[in-house]
C-alpha cells in the first residue's frame, strides 16, 4: 500500500484507514476484521467484547472534565461491498484494498474502495485510540454485514448499549446531517423449467453489456443510470421473433446494493439469419446508446460468435414469459417523497439475473421510506413473476429511520457546521439503508443523527474518498465530541 495515504492528513484518520484496508472484510465474510477489531480493543486496554450475532462493542471511559456529559454511541458497520472491474484480478477473500492518490481523491485500483464505511470505522478507531481528544463516555459499535442484510443491526439486543446519543457515520456528502433513511426489503424470484436441446442449424452468440456506471441502489438510483440487466432484457425481447433466438444462459449483476454494470448471456438462432443478426441489434443498441448518451457514455454491447454451439436452451414458451416479467418489473424510482424535496420515496433494483441448467433467479432491493409503498412496490414485482409461474420470496425486510425534529443533538451538529463554515448544513432523510432506524426499535429513546465525509461511487469500482473533505469532516467530529450535553 502506498504511504503516500498514510502522509495524508489528519494523519490519525488516514492511518486508522490504511490499517483496516489491509484486512478482508467483504460482507457475509467478515471473521478477520471482527477479530482485527478486538485485538485493537483489547490492545488499548479497553473493555472490549462481541455481542451474539458477533458485533463488535468497545467502551472508553470519559476523559477528565467531561463525565457529567451524556454517554456517546459511535456507530459503523465493519463489513464492505466487494465490487471489482472485469478485468481486474482480485481476491477479496485474501487481498487488502490497494488505494492510491488522484488529485483530492483517495482511490482504490480497480474495486471497490472501502470508505463506505470504512473511513467511519477509522474515525472511531482513531478516538479510542487517541490520549489528547476530550470525549464523553463512548460505546464504539462495530456492527457486521450492513451491505447485504443489516444483520448485525437487526440483531442487537436491547439493553447491550448504555448510550444517550448515537453517531452513525455512514453518511456520504459532508454537507448533509442525515435524520432519516428509507427502509428495505429482498425480493427473490426463483423458477424451474424444462430445458430443451438446441435445434439443428443453429448458431451460437454470447452478448455482453458493460461499461455502465454502477453505483449505490439506493443513493443513485434517481440518476438515469443504465440497468444490465434491463438492457439485456431489452436486446433479448424479441429476439426469437425475429432471429429465432433462444436463451441459454443469463448471468447479469451481483449484489443487491448496486446497480448492475455487466450482463452476459449465450444465445442461439437460427443460421439462416448469421449474417443479418449483429448488422439488425446493432440498431437496437445505437438507440440504447443514444438514450444513455450523458449518463452511460461508456456503454458497450459486444456481440460474439461462439465456436461451440450452447447444447440446451430454454423453451420458447418460457422464454416469452419470462422476457415479458422482465419488461414489465419496475426498476428505478418508483415514488418521490410528496414531504421532501428531491427525496426518492419508493424504488426498485433488479440487482442480479442467473438463468441456465433449468433455473432461473431474478435479486431485487426495494426500497422506501414509508413501509406500506415498500409493500406496494414489493407486490408489483410480486404479480409480474407470479404470472408466468415463478415462486416470489420476501425477506430482510427493515425499517426505516423517522425524522426526529426535537433532536437535542441535532441542533448541536447545526450550531457548530454553521460556525465552522459559515453557511447551513443540509439536514435531510435519505434513500439508502442506514442502521439507525433498526437500532432504534430496541433504543427508542436514543437521539440519533448520521454524518460523514464525502465519498462517491460507493458500491463501484469508481468510490472515491475526498481528501479535503476528510480534513472538514475530521475538525467537526472533534468539536461535536466536546460539546455533547449535559446530562439531565
Amino acid at each position: 500500500m502506498s504511504q503516500e495515504i498514510r502522509n495524508l492528513e489528519p494523519k490519525v484518520l488516514w492511518n486508522k484507514f490504511a490499517d483496516l484496508n489491509a484486512v478482508p472484510r467483504p460482507s457475509k465474510k467478515e471473521e478477520r476484521v471482527i477479530e482485527f477489531m478486538k485485538d485493537f480493543g483489547t490492545s488499548l486496554g479497553l473493555e472490549t467484547f462481541e455481542d451474539e450475532i458477533r458485533n463488535v462493542i468497545i467502551r472508553k471511559p470519559a476523559t477528565p472534565g467531561m463525565e457529567n456529559r451524556k454517554a456517546l454511541v459511535l456507530q459503523g458497520h465493519l463489513d464492505m461491498v466487494h465490487q471489482k472491474n472485469a478485468d481486474t484480478v482480485f481476491d477479496f477473500d485474501t487481498q487488502g484494498i490497494d488505494m492510491y492518490v488522484e488529485g483530492d481523491w483517495v482511490r482504490a485500483k480497480g474495486t471497490t474502495l472501502g470508505a463506505d464505511n470504512g473511513l467511519g470505522v477509522a474515525t472511531i478507531m482513531a478516538i479510542l485510540e487517541s490520549k489528547d481528544i476530550p470525549h464523553p463516555a463512548i460505546e464504539a459499535l462495530f456492527t457486521i454485514d450492513e451491505e447485504t442484510g443489516m444483520t448485525g443491526a437487526l440483531n442487537l439486543q436491547g439493553g447491550i448499549l448504555r448510550g444517550d446519543i448515537l453517531l452513525n457515520l455512514d453518511t456520504e456528502e459532508d454537507d448533509e446531517i442525515g435524520i432519516g433513511c428509507a427502509g428495505g426489503m429482498d425480493v427473490t424470484v426463483t423458477a424451474e423449467y424444462d430445458e430443451e436441446e438446441t435445434p439443428e442449424g443453429s448458431v451460437g452468440y454470447s452478448i455482453k453489456v458493460k461499461g455502465l456506471n454502477g453505483g449505490h441502489s439506493g443513493m443513485d438510483i434517481h440518476k438515469g443510470l443504465g440497468n444490465a440487466n434491463k438492457i439485456m432484457n431489452r436486446l433479448l425481447f424479441d429476439g426469437f421473433d425475429n432471429f429465432g433466438l433462444q436463451i441459454s444462459e443469463i448471468n447479469g449483476g451481483s449484489l443487491r446494493n448496486a446497480i448492475p454494470r455487466e450482463s452476459t448471456a449465450k444465445v442461439i438462432i437460427a443460421a439462416v439469419y448469421d449474417e443479418a443478426f449483429v448488422f439488425d441489434m446493432q440498431q437496437i443498441v445505437n438507440e440504447i446508446k443514444s438514450e444513455f448518451q450523458t449518463t452511460e457514455p461508456n456503454l458497450e454491447v459486444v456481440f460474439e460468435k461462439l465456436d461451440t454451439v450452447p447444447a440446451t436452451v430454454m423453451p420458447t414458451i418460457a422464454q416469452f414469459y419470462f422476457v415479458r416479467a422482465m419488461y414489465t418489473a419496475h426498476n428505478g424510482v418508483y415514488r418521490m417523497s410528496a414531504d421532501f424535496d428531491n427525496l426518492v420515496e419508493t424504488s426498485n433494483n433488479i440487482a442480479k439475473v442467473t438463468l441456465g441448467e433449468g433455473k432461473l433467479s431474478v435479486q431485487c432491493l426495494t426500497r422506501s421510506s414509508v413501509e406500506s409503498s415498500k409493500f406496494d412496490m414489493a407486490n408489483a414485482l410480486r404479480s409480474a413473476f407470479e404470472l408466468m409461474g415463478c415462486e416470489v420470496e420476501f425477506s430482510g425486510s427493515y425499517p426505516g429511520w423517522s425524522p426526529n425534529p426535537k433532536s437535542e443533538i441535532l441542533d448541536v451538529l447545526v450550531s457548530i457546521y454553521e460556525k465552522q463554515n459559515g453557511e447551513k448544513p443540509n439536514v435531510a432523510a435519505c434513500h439508502a439503508g442506514l442502521e439507525c432506524g433498526i437500532l432504534g426499535t430496541n433504543y427508542p429513546d436514543m437521539d440519533m443523527i448520521s454524518f460523514g465525509p464525502t465519498i462517491h461511487g460507493a458500491h463501484s469500482p469508481d468510490e472515491r474518498a475526498s481528501i479535503s473533505s476528510a480534513q472538514k469532516y475530521w475538525k467537526f467530529v472533534l468539536e461535536i465530541l466536546e460539546n455533547i450535553p449535559a446530562k439531565n
